[in-house]
């Protein structure tokens, strides 16, 4: 099968404006609780709402694009523009809110085509480096958001802004519907390459399982099979397949606990290191170089890592690397530049070593769907844990080192 990194760019290019829009209002709370007359509270909804419907949409939009992937995606891309729109239409906080909720909505379709793509667009020997791309442009979207909101958006006007993000989203959609269009592929060869790359990937990932059955690897190899065999997958038996896979389970675990911690180390990080005489604009430029590392760790490491089937190895080391940073934090959290970077390129980092793990053992967008879910489930439950004990840095941070600590059990 030829390459088609353009339509691999150009998804990339989708999630990064999906996730651009996610955090248009984040960095600005203050002064979006001032241009709608809100509490800051409320202007917290307009990216909560995100992992909320996240929790509730993965497993039906995976299922989704595995009925009608390309329909699927591009549903995601432009619900993405659409929603951008909506929030132009009025200057409005219920305009606001209504925007996200159909940028959110589409999320998981976009989020959960990230190893499809890879799939249906490049040849085995290249997955890991696409599934690291199409990562990298899901983070990208965030670092973009950091800066961009405090430069355009302000108590005064939000209107630039929210022009700039509308004109992202849909140039990226009209770039992807292009791609796609061109690439001519049928569903049998999609699935055909699929089943090719499953049965490829399966001993390696039997071995990550530490030890998976034979019948195990022989299911995982057959997924293309049994898609080609049936127009659409039955959804309850296609997540008992996915399910019982003993080595998604625990991937899935993995990206629960570490997901969980760079979701609460971005929520809270500013507030944790405030007492320490760490500034928001200083805890700001240090979220931002966090997620930068992520990007580039993202991009660059599970290739390699994939290459030499060091992908175990260095999501053990990750654990690691992301408890000691965490631990420092608690002892030293005015030295955090420290810290910061290393925890950016492991935690994010991890998550395309997880995705390609995954998609060795299953085609399916519902394992993929799966190991989001985790992720967005774990970000929800370990930022409120960390919520409770915000008032005591120290053991705030103690507790997220222990999370990812964790990982070790089920890496």
């Amino acid at each position: 099968m030829p390459a088609r990194w353009g339509t691999v760019a150009a998804y990339a290019a989708v999630a990064a404006a999906n996730q651009l829009l996610w955090l248009t209002y984040a960095p600005i709370t203050t002064d979006v609780a001032r241009h709608f007359d809100v509490s800051e509270a409320a202007v917290g909804w307009l990216s909560q709402v995100f992992p909320l419907l996240y929790v509730i949409l993965a497993i039906p939009a995976g299922l989704a694009l595995d009925r009608r992937f390309r329909a699927a995606l591009l549903a995601g891309a432009w619900l993405t523009a659409f929603g951008g729109a909506v929030r132009l239409g009025s200057d409005t906080f219920a305009a606001a809110l209504a925007g996200q909720i159909v940028i959110a909505i589409a999320q998981p379709l976009i989020l959960n085509a990230v190893t499809k793509v890879a799939v249906t667009s490049l040849p085995t020997r290249s997955l890991a480096q696409g599934i690291s791309l199409g990562s990298a442009g899901i983070f990208a979207g965030t670092a973009l958001a950091l800066p961009l909101g405090p430069l355009l958006g302000d108590a005064e006007s939000l209107t630039p802004l929210l022009v700039v993000d509308l004109v992202v989203a849909v140039a990226a959609a009209v770039w992807l519907t292009a791609a796609m269009a061109r690439r001519g592929e049928t569903a049998a060869a999609r699935v055909g390459a699929g089943g090719e790359r499953a049965a490829a990937g399966g001993e390696g990932a039997a071995a990550w399982a530490g030890g998976a059955s034979a019948p195990a690897r022989s299911e995982a190899a057959a997924a293309g099979e049994g898609a080609a065999a049936a127009p659409a997958f039955a959804g309850r038996a296609e997540l008992r397949r996915v399910w019982a896979d003993r080595a998604v389970r625990r991937l899935a675990g993995v990206a629960f606990l570490g997901f969980g911690v760079f979701v609460a180390v971005t929520t809270w990080l500013q507030a944790l290191l405030e007492p320490a005489g760490v500034s928001d604009e200083t805890a700001g430029w240090l979220l931002g170089a966090m997620v930068l590392a992520g990007v580039v760790g993202s991009a660059v490491l599970p290739a390699p890592l994939a290459r030499r089937g060091k992908e175990r190895a260095f999501l053990r080391v990750a654990a690691v690397v992301a408890a000691a940073g965490c631990g420092f934090l608690a002892i030293a959290p005015g030295a955090a530049f420290l810290a910061v970077v290393p925890l950016g390129v492991v935690l994010l980092g991890s998550l395309p070593v997880i995705l390609e793990l995954t998609e060795r053992r299953s085609t399916s967008s519902a394992a993929t769907a799966l190991i989001w879910l985790a992720g967005n489930a774990g970000g929800i439950v370990v930022a409120v844990l960390v919520q409770l004990t915000q008032n005591t840095p120290a053991a705030a941070f103690s507790l997220l080192a222990v999370t990812a600590a964790l990982v070790l059990t089920v890496a």
